[in-house]
Parts: structure tokens; C-alpha cells; sequence
């Protein structure tokens, strides 16, 4: 086997999907995650049965451990001694934020603080982790791209992820640790969140029920297939970040560093108004949706479109399945794995 590497968000959408792409090919991967209940326990607990089932022996391990833990996490990086570490664990959410913010001070930074204290402690070659587009906040000049600033998070959620890349900068700066920091937008695809926009839809659709429209329908979203974001955190996982030898601190440059400090936009770059979107749903799934047109709410922003131009250059990927093929795999799976 080539490496360990620690996937933190395990039993989490992004997490499983990454752990099975890295065990396919050779590495042996350590899976972390607190088993929450946020959404039900009983999907994650099937991604973690579906990622065992595939697993060569020996080749994966999984702990219900959560990063607020600092022993437990502790003992875990010094037994495993992981040369790579993906930190997806994460209390997510842009609405939840506004209910529980507790959950994400606690497990957003303190949880993060614990992650690049192992990693500081036990020589990590590449820590790469999870932000989001979300940290774009107020920000209307689309396409986002990385050296925007980002000082007007909506979310206390957006603004994590922010106060994420800055920690993660600071250990860069002052330990050498290389951070790659991924703003993830708008994940869909098989075994998604049930609290993201495509479960919610798929439910509702084919209970012939209503499903929410926020703004009004005035919503646009860079629906981005669960594969081409692990194929990109993968890249990644193959090249850690390094100091920018042109960096101008007359003129910083928020997406590099002196240090090896690097932050990209990972998304489909077609951005997909919210009704379009909510068609191909309704083709994929052969029936109707009933909208409930409703206001936007509070925390959500009304566009994203990511700029990829940075990831293309540093990894030669560049994410573009189309909404029609991923809706289509969505559904298909919908269906089977809760056999409507």
C-alpha cells in the first residue's frame, strides 16, 4: 500500500465517496467520524457498510471519534502516523448555523485546531481540507474566484470555513505544514446529504408532496457531481501544497502564500438556475414537482459560480459533468436505495 491517509467526515457524502476512490487505488485509509445526528445516522452508517464491503483486507479503519475529541485524536494520529490527511468533518449547514451555533464553534474550529495540532505534531506531509463557496458571502462579481476577497460571510457557517483557511495559513506560515484549502459548490450525486437541495426534491417529488423554492425560484447554483469533486481532493492528495516563490506581500495574493499555503474553487463552473435545475429532476425522476415558491432565507446567497482556471493549472483537472447526466445517476440511485 502507497499511504495512509486520514479521512476525517468519513461517513459524510464527500468523505465515503473519497474513501472508496483512494482505496481503489492501493491506500490504505484510516476513516474518522462522529456519527452524528444532524441528518440520519442510518445513511452514514450504510456508506461506512458500502466502503467495508469494498475494502482489501487490512486496508481500511474506521473510529467513531469526533475531532472536538483532542485525546482520542491525538492517540489516533500517533498510531496511524498518516502521511496525508483530508479534513471533511465538519458540522455543516448554512440554516443550522443560525439554530446551532454552538455545533459549529465547536466542531469547525475547535475540531479544525485539533487537526493541524496532529498534524503539526506527527510531520503530515499534506493536510487537505474541506472550505466553501459559501465563504464567497455578499460577495455579486461572479465568477468567484480565489483571489477575491472574502470578507462578508452571511453564515456563521461561511464564516468558519473562513476562519479554516486562516488557521490552516498560520500553520503554513510558522510549521511548514502544506495546506491545500478546497471551497467546495453545491455537492450532489449518489449517497447525498438529506439536507441538501436534490434529496429533499427527490423526496418530495415522488411523494407528491410540495418542495420549497427559495427566492422564489431566483436562485442559481454551481451544481457540482460528487466525482469531479474526488477526483479533484485526490489530485490534490498527489501534490501538496507549496510556497508561491512569487508572492508579493506589497500585493498578497489570498489564494497562495510565501508559506505552502494554497486555496482553489472546486466546482462545475455552469452555473444552473434553481428551475432548470428542478426540470431535470423531474425528467430523471418521470413526474412533477409542486413548487412552494418562498423568500430566500436568511444565510443564503442568491448565485454561485465557481472559477477553476487555479485548480486547472495546479492539478490539469478541471470538474464538467453536466447536470443532466449527474441528476440521472442521482435518481437512479435514489430510487434503488430507498426502493421506490
Amino acid at each position: 500500500m502507497s499511504r495512509t491517509v486520514l479521512v476525517t467526515g468519513a461517513a459524510g457524502f464527500i468523505g465515503a465517496a473519497l474513501s472508496q476512490r483512494l482505496l481503489q487505488q492501493g491506500d490504505r485509509v484510516v476513516g474518522l467520524d462522529n456519527l452524528n445526528s444532524y441528518y440520519d445516522p442510518a445513511l452514514k452508517q450504510a456508506r461506512l457498510a458500502n466502503i467495508a464491503s469494498m475494502a482489501p483486507a487490512g486496508s481500511w479503519r474506521f473510529e467513531p471519534i469526533a475531532l472536538e475529541d483532542d485525546a482520542a485524536l491525538r492517540t489516533l494520529f500517533a498510531t496511524e502516523t498518516p502521511e496525508v490527511v483530508v479534513n471533511l468533518a465538519a458540522q455543516a449547514g448554512v440554516r443550522y448555523s443560525l439554530e446551532n451555533p454552538a455545533a459549529y464553534i465547536q466542531s469547525n474550529l475547535v475540531g479544525f485546531g485539533n487537526i493541524l495540532e496532529g498534524c503539526r505534531h506527527h510531520q503530515v506531509g499534506n493536510l487537505i481540507f474541506a472550505s466553501s463557496s459559501s465563504v464567497y458571502g455578499g460577495n455579486r462579481n461572479l465568477p468567484f474566484y480565489e483571489r477575491q476577497p472574502v470578507n462578508h460571510p452571511v453564515s456563521l457557517y461561511a464564516a468558519s470555513k473562513k476562519a479554516n483557511e486562516l488557521m490552516a495559513h498560520t500553520y503554513s506560515h510558522l510549521y511548514q505544514l502544506p495546506t491545500t484549502g478546497l471551497r467546495f459548490f453545491t455537492v450532489y450525486g449518489p449517497w447525498g446529504r438529506p439536507d441538501m437541495a436534490p434529496m429533499l426534491f427527490a423526496r418530495a417529488i415522488l411523494a407528491g408532496e410540495p418542495i420549497k423554492v427559495f427566492n422564489h425560484g431566483n436562485m442559481q447554483r454551481d451544481f457540482t457531481y460528487i466525482d469531479d469533486i474526488v477526483e479533484g481532493v485526490v489530485r490534490c492528495c498527489d501534490k501538496p501544497a507549496t510556497a508561491n516563490v512569487d508572492f508579493d506581500p506589497l500585493q498578497p495574493d489570498p489564494a497562495t502564500a510565501a508559506a505552502p499555503h494554497r486555496l482553489f474553487n472546486i466546482g462545475n463552473s455552469q452555473p444552473t438556475e434553481l428551475l432548470r435545475f428542478i426540470e431535470v429532476m423531474e425528467q430523471a425522476l418521470e413526474r412533477q414537482a409542486i413548487k412552494d415558491l418562498q423568500p430566500i432565507q436568511p444565510g443564503d446567497v442568491q448565485a454561485t459560480a465557481a472559477d477553476t482556471t487555479a485548480l486547472e493549472a495546479w492539478v490539469g483537472f478541471r470538474p464538467s459533468t453536466p447536470i443532466e447526466i449527474g441528476v440521472e445517476r442521482f435518481a437512479a440511485w435514489y430510487r434503488q436505495y430507498y426502493n421506490i
